[in-house]
């Protein structure tokens, strides 16, 4: 993929016929065909560190995925640096941590988006003990429901290397991707956060290298 930054649209949204956008749409037919066989609904979305691009990748493949007609919602469950709200510019008063804390309902949560079959659910209010809210049970009570109403849930999760959020949410998720910047993540760096995923029975579909070359944007998605 090549380099975006939080201040910038998504790339399936207004130029659907760049390279890059067609690697994003190699990136979901990549997931389509590993899951051949196999329950592939939720699908995770992390990095080793902050600013890889994590958070770019899952908007776009949500949108990706939303463009062949599936019912899609994008699920920001990075509780300590929200971004999905900004870049479709949806309010955060109420969200996932509000739903965690039992202080919201689904249908308090769940925004429409400006692009055909694509919903969101923002972060919410900042809370105290992110880790702990993921654990709850109102966690599987939300995947559950949203696995009735969806064809595929896309959820954005914290570095799984700075903190327990994403094995958390691995755990509870169908496959997980894995977004590294090449140059910045060493290769033992990568090696751990695969091991914190192999510890939860994660299912790790591969790695997406962001932020390099156009030239080398045929490296969308490597298996790990």
């Amino acid at each position: 993929m090549s380099r975006s930054t939080n201040n910038m649209p998504f790339l399936m949204d207004v130029n659907p016929d760049s390279p890059i956008a067609e690697s994003y749409r190699a990136l979901r037919t990549n997931i389509e065909f590993s899951s051949v066989g196999k329950t592939m609904k939720v699908i995770m979305v992390t990095s080793s560190y902050k600013g890889e691009g994590k958070s770019t990748t899952a908007a776009n493949l949500a949108i990706a995925l939303a463009h062949t007609g599936k019912r899609v919602v994008l699920v920001d469950a990075d509780l300590r640096h929200a971004s999905i709200r900004r870049r479709f510019a949806l309010p955060n008063q109420v969200g996932l941590a509000n739903y965690l804390a039992l202080q919201a309902t689904i249908e308090d949560i769940i925004h429409e988006t400006h692009i055909a079959n694509l919903y969101a659910i923002v972060a919410g209010s900042t809370p105290p003990n992110p880790a702990e809210l993921l654990t709850m049970k109102q966690m599987d009570v939300l995947l559950a429901q949203l696995k009735e109403r969806y064809d595929q849930i896309v959820i954005d999760t914290p570095p799984a290397f700075s903190v327990s959020d994403a094995q958390i949410i691995a755990a509870k998720s169908d496959g997980v991707l894995l977004v590294l910047e090449p140059g910045r993540v060493k290769r033992e760096t990568a090696r751990k956060v695969k091991a914190y995923l192999n510890h939860v029975n994660a299912r790790l579909l591969g790695v997406v290298f962001n932020k390099v070359n156009r030239q080398q944007s045929d490296a969308y998605l490597n298996p790990y």
